[in-house]
């Protein structure tokens, strides 16, 4: 569980910064910092039904640590 809220947090922080470089306001850094995860869930949980029904049969092994 730790390094999901670590990843969630540089996710969050990465997003904010981005956003903020390219505009230079806070209140949209934050808005962009929670919403571009919000609908990257939503995108990764329907990309792994798909992958899961078309492209699930031909998985190549990952090393054990990715």
């Amino acid at each position: 569980m730790a390094k999901t809220t670590t990843f969630a947090i540089t996710h969050f922080s990465v997003a904010f910064g981005v956003t903020y470089a390219l505009t230079g306001d806070i209140v949209m850094g934050g808005l962009i910092a929670i919403v571009e995860p919000a609908v990257n869930t939503v995108a990764y949980y329907f990309h792994e039904k798909i992958w899961n029904k078309v492209g699930g049969k031909n998985n190549i092994p990952l090393p054990q640590h990715c």
